[in-house]
């Protein structure tokens, strides 16, 4: 959370990440630069932490992967067009009377 309290009132999930850049800023303070670019992976942690954005990317991935897999593996056993538009009801009037007849 931006108060960097959690949401339970210890401290957020990503306090610790942000300690670590903290850390390396006060270490590399000096350096000009060079110690701004020593603290890229840390601040890079801590905005993952944030946004999650490279886990996000990941799963996308993923899940591209798993549908191209699946559409070049067509199943075996899967109905065909007209076992799902008719839902196997359509042109069984015959099973529908007998049916209905023994109800009846």
């Amino acid at each position: 959370m931006a108060s960097g309290y959690g949401l339970n009132g210890g401290p957020s999930r990503c306090f610790a990440f942000w300690q670590e850049v903290l850390g390396c800023y006060v270490i590399n303070a000096g350096e000009g630069d060079t110690g701004k670019k020593k603290c890229l992976p840390a601040l890079e942690d801590y905005y993952e932490c944030l946004h999650h954005k490279k886990e996000i990317a990941r799963m996308r991935a993923m899940q591209r992967a798993y549908r191209k897999a699946e559409a070049s593996h067509p199943r075996e056993n899967a109905p065909k067009a007209e076992q799902i538009s008719s839902l196997g009801l359509l042109g069984k009037d015959e099973e529908s009377k007998k049916t209905m007849e023994a109800i009846r």
